[in-house]
């Protein structure tokens, strides 16, 4: 036996508060202009947000001010006593150009001959833990926040005193042959208001938000949740003050939240308020696609997926896959690898064009993982020509199960 660990963090978390103002910034420029380059980042504090990054776009005009408050207010920072507030806080802009030398080696003429936007390597990672083929740790740890931060916004909420900043880790004991056998520690904290019981709390968590977690997951893995699981909540004892006025966040500062939370691997480069041409931020997702998919397929149990880049080329400079020794085909990692290389297109163009990363999808990637969502269709307002426009767009494309086949047949013998 032995213990695994993930954490998740809420949309309140003042990291994650300035991942969404990043990705509603980005949104708006690509809601105006899908040739938009940007690089936003956001600071956030106690009744301050600053934006800075670096930004090219020919017909977009977006009212940062706006764009940050209403995102704050989405979130739930609407009360001057969490000295953080939509309404009150300062807002500052220090955006500017793209620089011109990265342009040049991201433009070309011929849209498939884009080069990547920097070097670097991307992971992707897909085990069969779960129905959405994620580490089990991670997904019950961004679940339960799922689940607490609908019961903050019920009317007649039974849990009415949450405020938005929470975090939850959750560690699973595996057994040797890496199975999930239980549910060893969950532990919660809640951002709450002044005067709040903590035995009341600890008790609303087992009664309302452990069932309604448990109800959301696959009858084998609510199982996992045996008498005996150790749980602590809020264990300093208090939890008040929370929230940018807790602590300062910064965008990209939760990258293992975002992704895996620590299993597989990560590249380093963060997500959020990037635009596709960065591949930090397409290639990841592209790699997790792969890896999801070789996964259902059947090719393995268990991969991870490393994609790299040089900056202004467009095809990768290496691919590498790691199975952990649990393939079911008759063919090397190496040879997985290739086969990887033959059956998808990693340009940047194509990963861009495959997934619709030109359209405005990006804000609700900015808490609870950019991987393993559920994918879904919305349609939403575009400018185009000057016009509004409504289209049907996908998100979370990176997530469809739609090139299992191709996996399958790549290794028929």
């Amino acid at each position: 036996m032995y213990l695994f660990t993930s954490e998740s963090v809420s949309e309140g978390h003042p990291d994650k508060v300035a991942d969404r103002i990043s990705d509603a910034i980005l949104d708006d420029f690509l809601r105006q202009d899908p040739a938009s380059h940007v690089a936003c980042e956001t600071f956030v504090s106690t009744g301050l947000v600053v934006v800075g990054g670096e930004v090219t776009s020919h017909d977009a005009y977006v009212d940062i001010q706006k764009i940050a408050r209403d995102t704050i207010r989405k979130i739930g920072y609407t009360k001057g006593e969490y000295c953080f507030s939509c309404d009150s806080c300062g807002v500052i802009s220090t955006l500017h150009e793209q620089s011109a030398d990265i342009a040049q080696g991201v433009n070309r003429k011929k849209k498939e001959e884009q080069g990547a936007g920097d070097q670097g390597m991307m992971f992707g990672y897909a085990c069969n833990e779960t129905t959405e083929y994620m580490p089990l740790p991670l997904t019950l740890a961004h679940i339960t926040l799922m689940e607490l931060a609908k019961i903050r916004r019920e009317e007649n909420s039974p849990m009415p005193y949450l405020r938005p900043d929470a975090k939850c880790q959750y560690t699973i004991e595996y057994s040797d042959d890496h199975t999930p056998f239980r549910v060893h520690t969950l532990v919660l904290s809640t951002q709450h208001d002044e005067n709040v019981d903590q035995t009341r709390i600890k008790a609303d968590v087992e009664k309302i938000l452990i069932p309604r977690v448990k109800a959301r997951l696959s009858k084998k893995n609510a199982a996992l949740f045996r008498k005996g699981m150790i749980l602590h909540v809020n264990p300093t004892g208090k939890f008040v003050i929370g929230g940018p006025h807790g602590d300062t966040g910064l965008t990209g500062r939760k990258v293992i939240v975002d992704t895996y939370g620590g299993r597989g691997a990560h590249g380093g480069g963060a997500f959020s308020g990037k635009d596709p041409s960065k591949v930090d931020r397409s290639a990841a997702y592209a790699a997790r696609h792969i890896a999801k998919n070789m996964v259902a397929a059947g090719v393995a149990d268990e991969m991870l997926v490393q994609i790299s880049y040089a900056i202004g080329v467009a095809r990768p400079v290496s691919i590498f896959v790691n199975t952990y020794g649990t393939s079911h085909v008759k063919a090397t990692d190496g040879e997985i690898a290739e086969a990887v290389n033959r059956i998808f297109d990693l340009r940047p163009a194509a990963i861009i064009e495959k997934f619709g990363l030109t359209n405005p999808i990006y804000e609700p990637t900015a808490a609870y993982g950019h991987m393993g969502r559920d994918p879904y269709k919305e349609t939403v307002t575009l400018i185009r020509d000057g016009r509004k426009v409504r289209r049907s767009v996908q998100f979370f494309g990176w997530e469809l199960l739609d090139s299992v086949d191709k996996c399958r047949a790549a290794f028929k013998d």
